[in-house]
């Protein structure tokens, strides 16, 4: 393991941290100790971790060891794309990521993207993550064909562009109009390698079968407590998903943020770090420990 060298990364509360995992470059952010939590951000061009998680991985480590990835395809993380299973790919690099830093069983909060990807681990027939308790933020509902979806899948690399982002993930118009945090995103979103990676996954001939949509899957089969959260301005995502799908999870709670957008953890991080931690200590306490059967 080695540092990147960035400056200020600690007093940010957290370090930047690089490994290989089979070959591939992994970035994330770590700090804290403790039981571990893994934080996945979303999929939009521009994420990374630390755009997701800069004001919850201080919160939550003061009780926890919090580990950030960026995902395949994002941040400082190697930029590649599998054609025929890219949510396979990132999930199978997630569970030897776990793997390679010796963590057996891990809390998961991911937003958008990244609950997306737990969900679909979770109800698999061998989940490979160590999950053993999730929050899923803004992540399991049917993304709503409007300008705002259009707007994460049209980014052609331009700054209005990525302004045009920012306003479909936030409640507050204070975001898009806010230069430099779309700048930061727009910078992340060109990286080298960065717009290709993401372009590239959303490619599909064709004639091609549509994946399964987030909510046709079968969210019976899980079997870890699981939190999920519901932007209550979110423009993407219509009005009481979460509520409908935690009703099908088993003993799954659900809550909605109130004047937050899709990224609640970032525009209203006062209202979601106290729910993640009172939901991750209350899985402490009772020593939930759920094991999967994991395919050899």
């Amino acid at each position: 393991m080695s540092d990147s060298g960035r400056p200020g990364a600690v007093a940010a509360g957290y370090e930047h941290r690089s490994i290989e995992v089979d070959g591939l470059r992994t970035h994330f952010l770590e700090a804290g100790a403790g039981e571990p939590v893994v934080l996945l951000h979303g999929g939009e061009f521009g994420a990374c971790a630390e755009l997701g998680w800069e004001h919850v991985v201080p919160a939550l480590a003061q009780r926890f060891r919090v580990l950030a990835p960026d995902m395949l395809g994002y941040g400082e993380s190697a930029k590649v794309v599998d054609f025929t299973d890219g949510r396979g790919m990132r999930i199978r690099h997630l569970a030897r990521f776990c793997a390679v830093l010796g963590i057996e069983s891990a809390f998961f909060v991911g937003n958008s993207m990244g609950a997306v990807n737990l969900l679909a681990d979770t109800t698999a027939a061998n989940p490979r993550l160590p999950v053993r308790a999730m929050v899923t933020i803004c992540g399991g509902g049917q993304i709503q064909a409007n300008e705002h979806m259009r707007a994460l899948y049209d980014f052609d690399a331009t700054l209005p562009a990525m302004r045009a982002i920012v306003t479909a993930l936030f409640a507050s118009p204070a975001y898009p109009a806010d230069e430099d945090y779309v700048r930061r995103r727009f910078d992340s979103a060109t990286e080298p390698g960065a717009w290709e990676a993401i372009a590239a996954a959303r490619f599909r001939r064709p004639g091609a079968q549509s994946p399964p949509a987030p909510g046709d899957r079968p969210f019976e089969r899980i079997r870890v407590p699981t939190l999920v959260l519901e932007g209550g301005a979110d423009k993407l995502l219509p009005r009481g998903w979460a509520a409908e799908v935690a009703a099908r999870i088993p003993d799954a709670e659900s809550a909605v943020i109130a004047d937050a957008g899709h990224c609640p953890q970032i525009e209203r991080p006062d209202a979601v770090n106290p729910r993640l931690l009172d939901f991750l200590d209350r899985q402490t306490r009772t020593g939930t420990a759920a094991q999967y059967a994991h395919s050899g």
